[in-house]
């Protein structure tokens, strides 16, 4: 079933969910392994943390984090040990991008584990609780949002931090502007803006301390080369130099995840199918409204291994 025309993607922040990966290693010692090498790795049960919860300690970022990478390359291992499907290329929505590093051998997993645990740790770090916000705005386009963003900072932060696709856009940065940015979406003809639950206002310039943190922790991580494209959020297009993956990480923590762009690429790529590996579906939700003529799956249980060998 390889394939020229398959990407792989991997979700972040948001998917998680008690319960994840339990299934999986329930049936496969694939799974199994990648758990108890993280609960290794972390020196902690991430395990049961993940099957057991409780919820409020799942949410907590630096929990989160590591959670959601090892329940993806859990259900990557299972899918890769299963089917003779591989990737032409490979993209993750913020976190997700760590997953995507491992799954194309650019990231040791353990070496992931470790910078996703204080990268959780450094943004949740990074602003103050209550002095930060983020936003959803439905119904502008990106070039809309951004100007009004602009129009509504008056010497504070607030910018464009998530482009989802299909006029779904995320604000974050400081409570204040994020208000006034909410405001203003409302006037300017949005259809919905809605307060995001999180802890901390990702994506924006009020990162920066965590930038600074994470260049550090990635000093010590060596970047291996790679031969399947990455789709970066950064810049929306393939990278496959190892040299330059540490630099778009770090600026990865303060600047918007390029989701549509990053999408239509895999689409201009030649990529007919995609298939989101890891807990959830909402980048199988976002890729249908952005491309709807490409396959979507998502592979994140023992049931889901019959679609992947009918496909």
């Amino acid at each position: 079933m390889a394939s020229n025309r398959i990407a792989f993607v991997f979700p972040g922040q948001g998917s998680q969910y008690v319960g994840m990966g339990k299934d999986l290693c329930g049936d496969f010692n694939a799974a199994k392994e990648v758990f108890a090498e993280a609960d290794d790795a972390l020196g902690f049960s991430l395990s049961e943390l993940c099957f057991a919860g409780p919820e409020a300690d799942l949410k907590l970022t630096e929990n989160t984090q590591p959670a959601i990478l090892t329940a993806s390359i859990a259900a990557l291992r299972v899918l890769e040990e299963e089917t003779a499907m591989r990737p032409a290329f490979v993209a993750g929505h913020s976190l997700g991008e760590y997953s995507a590093l491992v799954a194309v051998s650019a990231l040791e997993f353990r070496d992931a584990l470790k910078v996703v645990r204080e990268r959780g740790r450094l943004m949740q770090q990074a602003v103050p609780a209550g002095e930060g916000a983020m936003a959803v705005v439905l119904g502008l386009e990106m070039d809309a949002v951004r100007a009004l963003c602009d129009d509504a900072a008056q010497n504070e932060v607030v910018s464009p931090a998530n482009f989802n696709g299909s006029g779904q856009v995320v604000i974050a940065g400081a409570k204040a502007a994020v208000a006034r940015a909410m405001a203003l979406a409302k006037e300017r003809g949005a259809k919905r803006v809605l307060d995001l639950p999180v802890s901390a206002p990702f994506h924006c310039q009020l990162m920066r301390p965590a930038a600074e943190g994470l260049k550090r922790v990635l000093n010590d991580i060596t970047v291996l080369p790679f031969h399947v494209g990455v789709v970066t959020n950064v810049e929306a297009d393939i990278n496959l130099d190892a040299g330059r993956v540490k630099s778009l990480l770090i600026e990865q923590t303060v600047r918007p995840v390029r989701w549509e762009e990053s999408v239509k690429k895999l689409g201009a790529l030649g990529c007919e199918r995609a298939v989101e590996i890891g807990p959830g579906k909402v980048l199988k939700g976002l890729i249908k409204r952005i491309l709807p003529a490409m396959e979507v799956d998502n592979f994140e249980a023992p049931s889901d291994i019959a679609k992947m060998a009918a496909a």
